[in-house]
């Protein structure tokens, strides 16, 4: 197991198998090896270049600055490495407070999207003090439905994203402070 991984944007968590922290610039070869992945970006706006992903980085390493909020590394505790990103953030215009996860290829399929998600959305709700989470997710994405169903989120319906989100169609799953308290239990 690795040493606590910490970054100096803010907290980290931990999960039985995760580590959850703020990005740093160690987290950029994978990163854009799970950017760079047709499969595991479908459903988040595409494959990205290099120095798309290094601007996707500062960029939210920028939003744990301004707001102490944004996209945690999931870091695996048995080797170190960097299996994906989840929320909290609140993009300005966004539809709402959001736990959205992407997870890289190598992560799916091992319960880690729950795992990271459950402890996220504890924080949202305890430390961050939000009342109501939403998570943003393609009709397309079954994947990222079954995560927000174990979570005991349910579908609200269709969401507008702003620019340069548009014309990407997002079902708008989420529950409230008092309905995670009850679903928290049964995790």
């Amino acid at each position: 197991m690795i040493e606590r991984p910490t970054s100096p944007l803010g907290p980290t968590l931990e999960t039985e198998r995760l580590f959850l922290r703020p990005p740093t610039l160690e987290d950029f070869p994978r990163w854009a090896d799970f950017m760079s992945d047709p499969e595991t970006t479908r459903f988040i706006g595409g494959v990205q270049s290099k120095h798309e992903v290094w601007r996707g980085i500062a960029s939210v390493a920028g939003m744990w600055a301004l707001h102490g909020e944004g996209m945690f590394s999931l870091i695996e505790k048995a080797t170190g490495q960097w299996m994906g990103r989840i929320g909290p953030l609140h993009p300005y215009d966004w539809p709402g407070r959001e736990v959205g996860w992407s997870l890289h290829r190598d992560a799916t399929g091992k319960g880690y999207a729950v795992e990271a998600a459950a402890a996220t959305m504890d924080y949202a709700f305890d430390v961050l003090d939000w009342p109501d989470v939403i998570h943003c997710i393609d009709p397309d994405n079954l994947a990222s439905e079954k995560v927000a169903e174990r979570l005991g989120s349910t579908n609200r319906g269709l969401g507008a994203m702003p620019p340069p989100f548009q014309h990407h169609p997002v079902n708008l799953w989420g529950q409230t402070r008092e309905q995670w308290r009850v679903n928290r239990e049964r995790l």
